[in-house]
């Protein structure tokens, strides 16, 4: 393999060509950052954390590739991810994971001592969230956890310490995972089910679109609630709003039950992380 094709190998296992993860990752910490900063952030910090959510999300990328690598060669949509075509060994894709967490350990070092505590435990659960599948019957929970932890972690370097708001955040974003990750678990469900694996897809059953429907909801009301502990402006539903019409789009989506349905509803969470980011920005800025 030339080393343009290795290079290629190694963006294709970090999915720098599918930047949805990386940005449903990062909005939540957006969203955190502008509240625990009243609305002006550090640039500094800032930049920490677009960076660092950058690199962890590719770490776990990698390292999902290393778990689940005898499991995508028998699903037609990942059995030509590298390290299953052969094309990275399982040892080279764990050693990309550990050393993309180490710049993104290296990175937070002028924050302070609570951040870098809270640091470790996002990793732990970034690297134990690909193994759950074969155990839990609610992955898409632990994948929130996950995807959340810029969540006290910005409270942590801004303010020290994490407030009620923080927490109420991070339960919402939690729910907003098993919502939208189901919607992608339903894409691959015969082939989970095929594979003895577990996902909410699978766990829902014949009750997973209504279930995606309560998820949206809660996600909703807590961001409802935050927006009044963080005495946001009623500018915020403008955001809300629109984040809400995203929700419904969704779920027509995913009543169908199609595969590129569901998929594209998926996708479409960008813009409701976005719209919710807005409706904090213009809450933060406009009395």
């Amino acid at each position: 393999m030339s080393f343009l094709d290795r290079l290629k190998a190694y963006a294709y296992l970090i999915r720098l060509d599918k930047p949805i993860g990386t940005l449903l990752l990062l909005w939540p910490t957006l969203w955190a950052l502008w509240l625990a900063s009243s609305g002006v952030p550090d640039l500094n910090i800032l930049f920490i954390f677009v960076a660092g959510t950058f690199l962890m999300r590719s770490a776990g990328c990698a390292m999902n590739d290393y778990a689940d690598r005898d499991f995508d060669r028998h699903v037609q949509r990942t059995k030509d991810r590298p390290v299953t075509s052969g094309k990275i060994s399982g040892k080279e894709a764990v050693a990309v994971a550990l050393a993309l967490a180490l710049i993104a350990f290296l990175l937070i070092q002028p924050l302070n001592l609570f951040t870098k505590q809270l640091s470790v435990l996002a990793l732990l659960v970034a690297f134990i969230y690909p193994f759950t599948k074969r155990f839990f019957a609610m992955p898409q929970a632990v994948l929130g956890i996950a995807f959340g932890f810029g969540i006290p972690m910005a409270y942590a370097a801004v303010l020290d310490f994490i407030p009620l708001e923080a927490w109420v955040l991070f339960v919402g974003n939690i729910f907003w995972a098993i919502a939208y990750d189901t919607a992608y678990a339903m894409v691959d469900r015969e082939d989970d089910l095929r594979l003895g694996l577990r996902t909410s897809a699978i766990t829902f059953g014949n009750y997973d679109v209504a279930a995606i429907g309560i998820c949206y909801a809660i996600l909703l009301i807590t961001q409802l609630w935050v927006a009044q502990l963080a005495d946001l402006s009623n500018y915020f539903l403008v955001g809300w709003l629109m984040a809400l019409a995203c929700a419904i789009y969704h779920m027509q989506l995913v009543s169908t039950r199609k595969r590129e349905a569901c998929f594209l509803a998926f996708r479409h969470n960008n813009w409701l992380g976005g719209f919710l980011f807005l409706g904090i920005v213009l809450g933060l800025s406009i009395n």
